[in-house]
């Protein structure tokens, strides 16, 4: 199990490469892991047992740590997210289009369950953060969506990553079981009073970060979700302790 304590750059374990069916795959579909905006800063996903994948931010400029897990369903990443059951893991989604018919309404409410909105499973995300093989970014489309899956993971404050082979990811999941990990936004360097942002020029060399090339990642201690009080943080939120029960046993 991960120490409590920040892991140092240089003791980082390179990623696995994607394999090459993976990546012809995403090429015949006009896919690829490079940026969807200009904006899109570096974020890597440190597994539990010191692998690192780079990839690209497209949630909440934030790093958090939390328990991997795995999802295989083709739709329903609204009500995936919003599920209370995965609180406080960080939850990889393998099908390769995420965000392409964008998110419904927050503020419509069920007709007949009173109270809770009518597309998602919780009026807020409950997952610590998400990653994903390929993001669609502002080119959504469907009939009732308000806006993109990106935006509305910045206004709850979630982090998420694109540009990995999430296939990998869950091999490793099946065969070694739920993992520690954590998602680690790029820090932000001053230089003269003002902040500088060189998103493209970090590279995982040898095993290891460039330590020749700023801005380094965010620093995050492990965090054991298992570890913590889920029914009373489920209360907290508005949650009865029967519901949360049932919730967070539907998924064991």
């Amino acid at each position: 199990m991960p120490s409590s304590t920040s892991t140092d750059e240089s003791t980082l374990i390179s990623a696995d490469q994607p394999d090459e069916t993976w990546m012809a795959d995403r090429q015949s579909s006009g896919m690829n892991s490079e940026p969807s905006g200009a904006s899109d800063p570096p974020m890597l996903l440190e597994l539990g047992d010191g692998h690192v994948y780079r990839g690209y931010s497209f949630g909440a400029t934030r790093s958090i740590a939390g328990e991997l897990v795995f999802q295989t369903g083709m739709v329903g990443y609204p009500e995936s997210i919003t599920d209370p059951s995965y609180r406080g893991q960080i939850l990889v989604m393998t099908f390769p289009l995420v965000g392409n018919y964008g998110v419904p309404s927050r503020e419509i409410r069920d007709a007949l369950l009173d109270g809770l909105p009518a597309y998602f499973e919780a009026s807020q995300i409950h997952i610590a953060g998400l990653v994903v093989a390929s993001y669609c970014g502002e080119e959504y489309s469907h009939h009732l969506a308000t806006s993109s899956l990106g935006t509305w993971l910045k206004e709850q404050g979630v982090p998420a990553i694109y540009g990995l082979d999430t296939r990998l990811l869950t091999k490793k999941i099946r065969e070694k079981g739920s993992m520690l990990g954590r998602l680690r936004h790029q820090s932000e360097q001053k230089a003269n009073g003002i902040v500088s942002n060189h998103a493209h020029s970090l590279d995982v060399i040898n095993g290891a970060l460039d330590h020749n090339q700023e801005p380094p990642f965010e620093a995050i201690d492990w965090v054991d979700p298992n570890t913590k009080n889920l029914v009373a943080d489920g209360e907290s939120l508005g949650f009865s302790k029967i519901s949360w029960l049932l919730c967070t046993n539907a998924s064991n």
